[in-house]
């Protein structure tokens, strides 16, 4: 599936802005703003921004906040507008700050009539906030990064008076598993300004490369940075401390908080690889290149492990400015400590029960350095087995469970519970989406999140910080499918910890939406439009058959049935589609600003029941076997194969890995027969290579990431044996080991509702 920004569509919107009559477009009618304001009064008449209108800031601290309104104001209108040096009364914008508006600093109060508009900050972030409120009230067409002329620049009157419910309002980077290029970034950050987001961790060290430079351990980026995948490329990328500074300069720009992650004790096998002494064995160490636990940790027994963090940490606290410092914590066995001499010394010499309370210790350690340098240390819900250290935040991941426990003992506390904040799990049908790690969450999944639990003593409430969403990026292989996966799940989180929950609304949210997703296209950001889902890509049918399209929430759907590409003016879905003859389906997803989504191609074929084979076969269970030692990634490799070894397969897996490195190295060819149990059509699903039934190449997935199987197909089978084969290689395309799926193969009645496995009884040859 292709995922790439659609600029066709993007220009296409503003040429039909720039050339079209002055007619307010559907997405722009009423007031959008997100998240949506504590209290909004609507008034008589609009401002009109013309190129005579004048800005005013009341101090030098304001400085940024008015240059970047005029800059915005500037790309896309083309009017240069003064700055006055004095507050004016009438065709004008005045920003100023007054503590006094509320105890809340990052509050802010809007005004708009007909003659000019103020905004008043408690603060200068609260002004920053009501500019973003500002610039929601005007055209969507005001985000674009180039001129657009024909619009008429209006802005109702208003009365706003907002605050934010939660002091935390983050978004989450893994940047270890794929790396982000700098200018990517910063879209991020532009995107969480204008929602009001205020906190950016950011996911820097991990076992599948190190990404920061620190100057005193120079082999961090030289050896540790750099992995090599099974196909024997390299993959790397670091960030200068120079880049760093940027970064965070930008950020603070737009009243974000960069927050640092340095793993420890666990996920550090980047670091390991570079400096192995720092381990419990030594080594040698590679930079993984699969997904996962990784079972080589710092060493919790050797004072060089807890010299080199402080290094560490030295360094790293002088490019970030944040009250905040993220020392991971989480997911780290304990095996090689169980076996450390120098851990067990530790143990013993420390009064420790045992390599929990060792985790305990290592953490507590990590906090001194961190309070000498005047940090607050956080880290994942882990950090509480063995006890939590006295100053920590948690990060409570594994659900709610750990949040509550450490608020409940007078912690602060960030909910980030997997089930509503992971931003890496599936948001539509896994059989039409990009690859995934895996869950199901939806953007009003997402949306319907309250980071409160009800089960916490309402007097410990104020130490729920807020909330983020987190992006974990194993699937994530370019930018664009990183935007594809946050957008616009992170601005329903935005909306979440902006808003009152009585305010929160998800289908006025999806209302506002229409408006926000024309901002995102000014930004040239590759949000998710939910595609059409029900049918797989290869439909059979023997007489006739009916498809029904669903969508993860209410969406325009059209389509096309001579092959031509959807437009517009295509037909428009709005009930089941029956269907007689051979015929190819182009369906897609429609916005209320005429963007369009991801076409689907549906192939439907009409087919005579494959008749059975008429053979006899003299072994059950099993299938002939073909196998080779070596590495394969495509199919094609097996063509010059001659060194086969002839064998028989019962279709056990083996085990997945998990203390060692994968091992890509061996290729089999499995044929023989399936028993089909009666008369039908048959959906078919694996993650194998290939998978063929009578001749035809059914389900191909090579090349493929085999995480989930994408390419379901269905066949017109007739009782009896049918020929199959099964073409299996043990390889590890993005970082998913074809052996963690072993051979399996399911199947189901088209049009029932699960799939059931090839049982071995099915099998023989």
């Amino acid at each position: 599936m292709k995922l790439v920004y659609l600029k066709s569509s993007f220009f296409l919107l503003l040429m039909i802005v720039a050339c079209g009559p002055k007619k307010r477009p559907v997405y722009n009618e009423g007031i959008n703003i997100t998240p949506v304001p504590s209290q909004v009064i609507n008034g008589q008449g609009t401002f009109e921004l013309k190129s005579s209108t004048k800005l005013f800031a009341s101090s030098q601290e304001l400085s940024g906040v008015i240059n970047g309104l005029k800059s915005q104001l500037r790309a896309s209108t083309g009017y240069d507008l003064p700055i006055s040096a004095q507050f004016e009364k009438s065709n004008s914008i005045n920003i100023s700050i007054n503590p006094s508006i509320s105890d809340n600093y990052e509050a802010y109060e809007l005004t708009v009539n007909n003659n000019h508009i103020a905004i008043v900050g408690a603060s200068k972030e609260g002004a920053f906030y009501g500019v973003q409120s500002l610039l929601q009230l005007f055209p969507a067409e005001i985000a674009s990064k180039e001129v657009i002329n024909n619009i008429d620049w209006l802005v109702p009157s208003v009365e706003i008076k907002d605050e934010p419910r939660f002091k935390w309002r983050g978004m989450h980077l893994d940047v270890c598993r794929h790396y982000v290029p700098v200018e990517n970034i910063k879209k991020h950050l532009d995107v969480m300004a204008m929602y009001k987001m205020n906190k950016f961790h950011w996911h820097l060290t991990e076992d599948q490369g190190w990404r920061i430079e620190i100057k005193k351990y120079p082999l961090l980026t030289e050896v540790g940075s750099k992995r090599i995948e099974a196909d024997g490329t390299e993959y790397g990328g670091i960030y200068t401390q120079e880049q760093i500074k940027e970064i965070v300069a930008y950020a603070s720009e737009r009243m974000i908080d960069v927050v640092p992650e340095i793993e420890l004790p666990g996920h550090g096998l980047g670091a390991l690889t570079a400096y192995p002494y720092l381990s419990c064995t030594r080594g040698p160490f590679k930079v993984r290149n699969y997904w996962g636990v990784e079972p080589d940790v710092f060493c919790a027994g050797k004072e060089s492990a807890f010299i080199f963090l402080e290094d560490v940490i030295d360094e790293v606290v002088e490019l970030f400015p944040s009250p905040y410092f993220h020392i991971g914590g989480d997911e780290c066995p304990k095996i090689r400590w169980e076996k450390c001499p120098h851990c067990q010394k530790r143990i013993k010499d420390e009064g420790l029960k045992d390599e929990h309370e060792l985790q305990s210790y290592f953490i507590k350690r990590i906090e001194k350095i961190l309070l000498a340098h005047g940090k607050k240390m956080i880290g994942w819900d882990e950090i509480l087995e063995g006890g939590l250290a006295e100053s920590a935040v948690v990060m409570s991941w594994r659900g709610e469970e750990g949040g509550i426990e450490a608020a409940t003992h007078g912690h602060d506390v960030v909910m980030t519970p997997g089930d509503w904040c992971y931003l890496d799990h599936y948001q539509g049908d896994s059989n039409v989406e990009p690859v995934a790690i895996g869950g199901y969450t939806t953007l009003e999944d997402t949306y319907g999140y309250e980071p409160v639990p009800e089960e916490l003593d309402h007097k410990m409430v104020h130490h729920i910080l807020g909330t983020q969403g987190n992006v974990w990026t194993e699937y994530m292989y370019t930018p664009e499918i990183v935007e594809y996966r946050v957008y616009p799940r992170i601005i329903a989180l935005a909306e979440v910890n902006w808003s009152t929950k009585e305010n929160r609304d998800f289908e006025s949210f999806v209302k506002r939406m229409d408006n926000q997703f024309v901002r995102l296209d000014m930004n040239a950001i590759n949000y998710h439009i939910p595609l059409p889902e029900g049918p797989c890509n290869h439909v059979v049918f023997t007489d006739s058959v009916k498809l029904e399209f669903t969508s993860t929430r209410p969406i325009k759907i059209v389509y096309t049935t001579d092959n031509s590409e959807p437009t517009l003016a295509s037909e428009e879905y709005t009930e089941p589609l029956s269907f007689k003859e051979n015929t190819t389906l182009k369906i897609t997803s429609v916005l209320v600003s005429g963007k369009m989504g991801t076409v689907r191609t549906i192939n439907i074929e009409k087919q005579a029941l494959k008749p059975a084979l008429d053979v006899k076969t003299t072994t059950n269970n099993a299938l002939k076997q073909q196998r080779v030692d070596g590495t394969f990634v495509r199919v094609a490799q097996l063509e010059n194969v001659t060194n086969w070894e002839e064998g028989v397969s019962d279709l056990s897996s083996k085990p997945a890995y998990e203390d060692e490195s994968v091992k890509t190295t061996e290729a089999k060819i499995l044929t023989g027969y399936i028993e089909i149990p009666e008369d039908g059509v048959y959906e078919f699903n694996t993650n194998l290579d290939q998978f063929y039934i009578d001749g035809e190449l059914l389900i191909n997935n090579d090349g493929l990431v085999k995480r989930f199987s994408r390419n379901n197909s269905t066949i017109a089978l007739a009782k009896g044996k049918h020929a199959v084969k099964l073409i299996y290689m043990e390889n590890n395309l993005g970082g998913w080991p074809q052996a963690w799926n072993g051979l399996e193969v399911n199947y189901r009645l088209y049009g029932t509702e699960n799939f059931e496995k090839i049982a071995k009884e099915m099998y023989s040859f």
